[in-house]
C-alpha cells in the first residue's frame, strides 16, 4: 500500500516493527522511527501520548497479531502443519529479503527491552503466551490430546523464535528450514 494511503500512526508503527526487528529495543527510537515512517514529528505525541515505550507496546501488540494470522483463517484453524509451513515461509523470506538482519521484534524486547520498556516487555511476555494458547488449541483441534498439545506448542514457539535466531547467526536458513522439517515430521 502505498505510504500515503496509510495512517501516520499506522506508518509509524511499522516502522517500530521493523526497527525492533532491525536494531532492537534499545535502537528503536523516536527519531528513527520517524525518519522511516516519514510521519511528522507531531504525530508522535498526537497518536502516542505516552511516547516512545507506547508506541513500542503498540509495535508489540501488532507483532503478535500478524504471526496470530498464521495459525487462523475466514473458515476456521488452519491445520497445524500448514500454519507451520506458512510461517517458515514468512521467516524465510524475511531473512533472506532482509538480508539476515532481520528478527522477531518480540525477542528484542525480551532480551533488551525489559528494563527499558516495562509495559512492551510484559506485551511480549503475553503475546509469545498467546501464541503458544493459540497453537496448542488448533493441536487440541485436530486431535492432539490438551497436555501434549500444550507442549508441543511450546516446543513449537520455542523452536521456531531460535531457528530465526540461529538462521540469523548463520546467514543461512538451514536451522529454520531443520526446525520446520523436524516439527511438521513430529506433527
Amino acid at each position: 500500500m502505498a505510504r500515503d494511503k496509510i495512517s501516520s500512526r499506522e506508518r509509524m508503527v511499522n516502522s517500530a516493527v521493523k526497527l525492533l526487528a532491525t536494531r532492537g529495543a534499545a535502537g528503536t527510537t523516536i527519531d528513527g522511527v520517524l525518519a522511516d515512517s516519514g510521519a511528522p514529528r507531531g504525530s508522535v505525541y498526537h497518536h502516542f501520548p505516552g511516547g516512545r515505550e507506547e508506541l513500542i507496546t503498540a509495535a508489540a501488540l501488532v507483532t503478535g497479531e500478524r504471526m496470530s494470522a498464521f495459525l487462523r483463517q475466514d473458515d476456521g484453524p488452519v491445520h497445524p502443519r500448514e500454519a507451520l509451513a506458512q510461517l517458515a515461509e514468512f521467516w524465510r523470506s524475511l531473512l533472506v529479503a532482509g538480508d539476515y538482519r532481520s528478527g522477531c521484534p518480540l525477542v528484542a524486547l525480551t532480551v533488551d527491552g525489559g528494563d527499558q520498556i516495562p509495559a512492551a516487555s510484559e506485551v511480549a511476555r503475553k503475546v509469545f503466551a498467546g501464541w503458544q494458547e493459540q497453537y496448542c488449541d488448533l493441536l487440541t483441534a485436530h486431535g492432539v490430546p490438551r497436555q501434549r498439545a500444550a507442549t508441543l506448542s511450546t516446543l513449537t514457539v520455542a523452536a521456531v523464535e531460535g531457528a530465526v535466531i540461529l538462521a540469523r547467526a548463520q546467514r543461512s536458513t538451514a536451522p529454520l528450514d531443520d526446525v520446520i522439517t523436524e516439527l511438521t515430521a513430529l506433527l
